[in-house]
C-alpha cells in the first residue's frame, strides 16, 4: 500500500531536497518521475541520465535508483508511485494491459519531451491526481478511487504515446566519466555476491584505486562501497520475499554479506526492521 487510503501516491511539483537525501533505494511500486527544474543526475541500475526540464523516467521501482541533486538550484519534480495490482483489473477489461509493459519488460525507460504540449498535458493530469488524493474524504472514497484510476489510465496512455515517439534507454553519446561510472556500476551489480574491495574493483576495471574512488564520488555523491552495500541490500530484499523458505544466513551469503549477524545489523540500520520481520510482512502482502 503506497498511500494511506489508496495504493497510489501522487506528488505534484515537489520542491526541496530533504526527502531525497537518502541512499540508493528500491521499492515494490511502479514510479513515474517527471523532472521540472533544477540540476539532477539520475542513476538507475547501471545507467546515468543528466536530466533536462520535461524529462520523464518510468521505473518498475525494483532497480536500484537515486536522484543526485545540486543544492545550488531549486529542485522541482512530480512523482506518481502506484501498485500495478491496483489498476490491473481495469486495464484487463479495457484490453490495455500493454500500458504496463514499459515497467514489466523494460524495467525503466527515459523520455525526453523538451517540454512539448504532451508534457504540459501530463503535468495537468498529475496535478489533478494529486489534488484528488489530498482532498478526498471517506464519504467520497469510492468515487475518488474511480476518478484516480481514470486519471492514472490517462497518464499511462499519454506516457506510452510519448515513449513510442521519444524514448530511449541509453543516450548514444556519453562522456568518458559517465562511461567509466556506468562500467563500475555494472561490475558491482554483476559481482556483488563476491568479496569485493575498492582495490579489487579498480584492478578488474584497469583503473587506479584513487581515480575510481574520486570519480564515483564526484559523479554519484556516494562512495563505491556505499553503492556496493546498497546493491546487496536491494538483492537481499528481493530474496527475502521471493525465497521465503531460504535461511537468513543463506540470504546473507548469497548477497555478499560477510556474516549473518552483519547482514541483520546492516539491514535493521537501513530498513528500520530486521530481515525476519521484513520477510514476514512482505510475504504476507504478496499472498493477499
Amino acid at each position: 500500500m503506497v498511500g494511506l487510503k489508496y495504493p497510489i501516491l501522487p506528488l505534484y511539483r515537489m520542491t526541496g531536497t530533504q526527502e531525497i537525501m537518502v541512499d540508493y533505494h528500491s521499492h515494490q511500486e511502479y514510479e513515474i518521475y517527471f523532472f521540472h527544474s533544477g540540476s539532477c543526475r539520475y542513476l538507475i541500475k547501471n545507467q546515468i541520465y543528466d536530466l533536462e526540464p520535461g524529462d520523464i523516467l518510468l521505473m518498475d521501482g525494483k532497480s536500484l535508483h537515486k536522484p543526485i541533486v545540486s543544492l545550488d538550484k531549486e529542485y522541482i519534480r512530480s512523482v506518481v508511485h502506484f501498485s500495478p495490482q491496483w489498476i490491473e483489473s481495469v486495464l484487463k477489461e479495457l484490453k490495455a494491459l500493454y500500458l504496463l509493459d514499459v515497467f514489466r519488460k523494460l524495467h525503466h525507460c527515459f523520455i525526453r519531451t523538451n517540454e512539448n504540449q504532451q508534457s504540459k498535458q501530463l503535468e495537468k493530469l498529475i496535478c489533478r491526481l494529486d489534488e484528488l488524493f489530498r482532498t478526498s474524504d471517506d464519504n467520497e472514497s469510492f468515487m475518488a478511487e474511480t476518478e484516480m484510476k481514470i486519471l492514472l489510465i490517462q497518464i499511462l496512455l499519454l506516457v506510452n504515446k510519448m515513449g513510442r515517439a521519444n524514448s530511449y534507454r541509453k543516450p548514444d553519446k556519453k562522456d568518458e566519466k559517465t562511461d567509466y561510472v556506468e562500467n563500475i556500476v555494472t561490475f558491482i551489480q554483476e559481482n556483488y555476491m563476491d568479496k569485493l574491495t575498492v582495490d579489487s574493483i579498480a584492478q578488474s576495471l584497469n583503473l587506479s584505486k584513487s581515480y575510481l574512488s574520486h570519480l564515483f564520488k564526484e559523479m554519484t555523491g556516494f562512495t563505491v562501497m556505499e553503492y556496493l552495500m546498497a546493491t546487496r541490500l536491494t538483492q537481499a530484499k528481493i530474496k527475502l520475499v521471493m525465497e521465503p523458505d531460504k535461511p537468513l544466513k543463506d540470504v546473507a551469503f548469497d548477497c555478499g554479506f560477510e556474516s549473518a549477524s552483519h547482514f541483520s545489523r546492516y539491514f535493521k540500520q537501513k530498513v528500520g526492521e530486521n530481515p525476519k520481520d521484513y520477510r514476514k510482512k512482505h510475504v504476507t502482502e504478496t499472498e493477499k
